[in-house]
């Protein structure tokens, strides 16, 4: 049980650090939060900040997914057997929650998209080349990330569900995508309120933002 407190704890603290709060700060000299959907993530960086910088903010929110899931892999190297296997899936899903609610600014934060991708590419990158296409289309054709994201979080437990059958995904990669599930879709609500009213906004509308 220590060993998956610390899996856990350490996935949080990574998926914690604030990034798209960071490269806006640095960037532009705003906080992202005062803009847009008020988030921290790619989608809400693109509308305020451009594409560089949303592009910068997507693959290191993705890079600390993976990392959690990577470092829980190979720190203690003593762990063994199912702890081997089950730590890097609860540092994954901590990380989602670290990102979603962050201790370093007052627990805000993103929806997990980014972050909860970085972890999954860790834990079953087969499920990526299945994924992936999907949720590219579904954004090209309809202009909503929104979208895309909810349908991409919610294929993947079954995705990942048939890699296991086909020894190609671990449980415990399943045990994670159904938490991913779970978060990423829960932290779109008040997007799916708004597909709903038809007031949702597209990719590619921008954000008017005052320098500081």
């Amino acid at each position: 049980m220590t060993g998956l407190a610390a899996a856990a704890a350490l996935g949080y603290l990574l998926g914690a650090i604030p990034f798209g709060v960071v490269v806006g700060r640095v960037t532009r000299g705003v906080d992202i939060r005062d803009y847009g959907s008020h988030r921290t993530g790619a989608t809400n960086a693109l509308r305020t900040l451009g594409t560089r910088a949303a592009a910068l903010v997507f693959g290191l929110d993705f890079g600390k997914g993976a990392m959690a899931v990577l470092v829980a892999w190979l720190l203690p190297a003593s762990w063994s057997g199912n702890l081997a296997e089950w730590a890097p899936a609860l540092a994954g899903v901590a990380a989602i929650i670290g990102h979603n609610r962050s201790v370093f600014i007052g627990f805000t934060g993103g929806r997990g998209v980014a972050t909860s991708t970085g972890a999954l590419v860790a834990l079953a990158p087969w499920a990526i080349a299945v994924l992936g296409p999907v949720v590219v289309v579904l954004v090209w054709r309809t202009r909503y990330v929104s979208l895309g994201s909810v349908i991409g979080a919610l294929l993947a437990p079954f995705v990942v569900g048939v890699l296991h059958l086909a020894g190609l995904a671990s449980l415990a990669a399943l045990f994670y995508a159904l938490g991913a599930a779970v978060l990423v879709t829960g932290s779109h609500a008040d997007n799916i309120g708004r597909l709903r009213a038809g007031t949702e906004r597209k990719l590619g509308q921008k954000e008017e933002v005052r320098h500081a």
